[in-house]
């Protein structure tokens, strides 16, 4: 039997994006996602619901979304669904999170993002070699475990 694990979501981070490295120095950046649904009731009234959903997305990728993103920003996500589960002190507890595995800026010029600007208004001077660096406390960079970004991919 086929099967088939794909996700695509646009909504607003509902945190700032939390980066971190694994032990092994791969980064790996962990935000909150809101998406909106806007439809009538029979009745013609008009609602909202809101559902929240946690993102991860490693290597570096993550490390562009924690320095461009920060709470409210308009984001494309594309990526996977992954269950976890672990035992806590209340018992076996549970959750479904998206593992992202492709994103895409959103809005337009000033400050939200787009093609052309990263969100936030946060943009390199012109001819800067600005990368992600490593974590403070390693003398090398983390090593590149499979997480290949293209130079057009980068928003700056």
């Amino acid at each position: 039997m086929a099967s088939l694990n794909r996700v695509f979501l646009m909504g607003n981070l509902t945190r700032d994006p939390e980066l971190r490295y694994t032990p092994s120095g791969t980064p790996v950046c962990e935000f909150g996602l809101a998406v909106n649904r806007r439809y009538a009731t029979r009745e013609g009234e008009q609602r909202e619901e809101v559902c929240f959903v946690d993102i991860t997305m490693w290597g570096k990728r993550g490390v562009v979304i924690s320095e461009y993103f920060t709470k409210g920003q308009p984001i494309f996500i594309e990526g996977r669904l992954k269950y976890d589960s672990w035992e806590s002190a209340e018992g076996r507890r549970s959750k479904l999170v998206v593992v992202a595995e492709n994103f895409e800026f959103l809005g337009g010029r000033g400050g939200s993002g787009g093609p052309g600007e990263p969100a936030g208004g946060r943009r390199p001077a012109r001819g800067s070699d600005r990368r992600p660096g490593p974590p403070p406390d390693r003398d090398e960079p983390p090593p590149d475990e499979g997480y290949d970004v293209a130079d057009d991919e980068i928003p700056f």
